[in-house]
């Protein structure tokens, strides 16, 4: 599914760029015209806290808020040109998203982990109408589908609730980030807070009157870290840990009510293998995902044209 997401994405991008400079100069200036834009919509994320290992996995209860606002500019009679600014959280727990009582997902019950992340998202995209319009604003299809791809710089900042307290992940190095170990061992580098995002997705927008549209648009963000939730590689040794945080909230499979219980399939603890060093912690083969869907409400502005003086 995600080869299949980068493929998409990729095609349209080509589609977009193939419009020729010819068809942007037909466009007269007069016709064109700036729209801005506010945004509330849901948000998710995909990766090794999901529900389950599939990429259309998806809980209600995992989903969170996100609020934008958008400054687009029309160019030609199909594409626009779009910046926004995004703020929204994505979350997951293992003990809320997986249960006992589902066979699939027991590891990921017994392995205890969660987090949430508040992710601030910069945003540039081009904008391709299906249905062109070659007049002014006015004269704007009621319903005008469209889609979009683009580039993105977001900054994140994972962290774990301990203790009743929300505790920042990435300086804890929770895979051995930090030991001095680190090559010997293969633990994974430090990532980074700051990252580079490609977004792109599909949306509609209905005409409400001459300068308002109510829209409403999917998109997707194909991310190339793996650490929107703190987990891709393995448990890294604990004595390679700093004592306190990082021990902590790198293992917590002891945590869960069934920590001393015995699963009556297999006659061994829950935890039986958990927090071994070198065990699976994450999966680090595939990249994070977050996907954010909603409503926007847009105001137009024309473009202010100056009349002709006659002497």
């Amino acid at each position: 599914m995600k080869n299949f997401c980068t493929i998409a994405a990729a095609a349209f991008l080509t589609l977009t760029l193939a419009v020729t400079d010819a068809d942007a100069q037909r466009f007269s200036k007069r016709k064109t015209y700036n729209s801005v834009s506010v945004t509330l919509n849901a948000m998710n994320y995909f990766g090794d806290i999901e529900p389950q290992s599939s990429f259309t996995s998806f809980r209600f209860k995992s989903t969170r808020p996100n609020l934008g606002v958008t400054y687009s500019h029309r160019f030609t009679p199909r594409i626009s040109v779009r910046g926004g600014f995004a703020w929204g959280r994505v979350t997951g727990d293992d003990s809320k998203s997986a249960s006992v009582n589902e066979e699939d997902n027991i590891p990921r019950f017994k392995r205890n982990l969660s987090f949430r992340n508040d992710i601030k998202e910069l945003s540039a995209v081009g904008v391709f109408d299906l249905f062109e319009n070659r007049g002014t604003y006015l004269k704007r299809a009621d319903f005008t589908p469209y889609g979009f791809i683009g580039v993105a710089v977001f900054a994140h900042n994972p962290k774990a609730e301990y203790k009743g307290n929300f505790v920042a992940l990435q300086p804890l190095g929770t895979e051995g980030q930090n030991s001095p170990n680190a090559a010997d061992k293969g633990y994974p580098s430090t990532y980074s807070k700051v990252q580079i995002a490609i977004p792109f997705g599909v949306g509609v927008k209905y005409k409400l009157d001459r300068r308002w549209d109510l829209g409403f648009e999917i998109g997707w963000r194909k991310t190339f870290t793996d650490y929107l939730d703190d987990v891709s590689s393995n448990y890294a040794d604990p004595t390679d840990l700093d004592p306190g945080l990082a021990r902590a909230l790198a293992d917590r499979s002891g945590e869960t009510v069934y920590a001393n219980a015995v699963d009556p399939r297999t006659g061994q603890s829950y935890v039986t293998g958990y927090g071994q060093y070198g065990d699976q912690r994450g999966d680090r083969t595939d990249k994070d995902w977050y996907i954010v869907a909603g409503f926007s409400l847009n105001y137009i502005i024309p473009t202010a044209m100056k009349s002709p003086k006659f002497r």
